[in-house]
């Protein structure tokens, strides 16, 4: 009988641990998409597919995380090109899945509060001056969650140099001061290293192609 019970037990370790690569490899092909999305569309399906990861791997956090985090990007597109009316819901999206990853993750989850922040930035872009004070002082406080959570995360130093890249220097913003906080996000890329092969990494991409711009001008 104990032959059989170490029997069963081995194939079963056997089984989880097929399951756990064969996770790996399908999460792994799907991040790797990420940076060649472009579109909408694009990232609507990658959304799409890491929900259906997601609801097969109940207790992992990043298929939401990165289905929230596919979301975003596509109100990024779309904020890019106008299309303001529509951000509410896709921030909703977001949230929603915020919701279940922070759920699995817990509370103290860095790269979960700055999605949060990204999501209510999406919000706050419909209505400037008027969600100012409601969304926009909500993306402030994500933000400053997660700094202070994990005040090396380089995408934190990212996502503070398009800020203040992007605002009005009536408004506090300076494109000179956001160059050189691109720097500091490209330094903390540098010494920053991932948890697992999972987690995320995304980033760089985007703080390389405004250092590039600045190059070009300074031509």
């Amino acid at each position: 009988m104990k032959k059989y019970i170490l029997s069963f037990a081995l194939v079963l370790m056997s089984l989880t641990a097929f399951a756990q690569s064969d996770y790996e490899k399908i999460m792994s092909e799907k991040i790797g998409k990420i940076e060649a999305c472009k579109t909408t569309e694009e990232f609507q399906a990658l959304a799409n597919d890491f929900q259906r990861i997601g609801s097969k791997e109940s207790g992992q956090w990043l298929p939401s995380y990165y289905a929230a985090f596919s979301y975003i990007q596509k109100g990024r597109i779309m904020m890019r090109d106008g299309n303001m009316q529509e951000l509410d819901g896709v921030a909703a999206q977001a949230e929603k899945y915020l919701g279940t990853a922070q759920n699995l993750a817990g509370a103290d989850n860095a790269e979960i509060h700055l999605l949060k922040k990204m999501a209510y930035s999406l919000r706050m872009m419909v209505n400037p001056q008027q969600r100012f004070m409601t969304d926009g002082v909500r993306a402030s406080e994500e933000l400053s969650r997660a700094e202070k959570l994990d005040p090396t995360n380089p995408r934190i130093a990212l996502i503070k140099a398009e800020d203040t890249y992007f605002t009005p220097e009536q408004f506090g913003g300076s494109k000179t001061k956001g160059i050189e906080m691109f720097k500091e996000a490209i330094a903390k890329f540098n010494a920053y290293k991932p948890k697992t092969a999972l987690d995320p990494n995304w980033g760089r991409g985007e703080a390389e192609y405004f250092m590039s711009l600045s190059a070009e001008k300074g031509r």
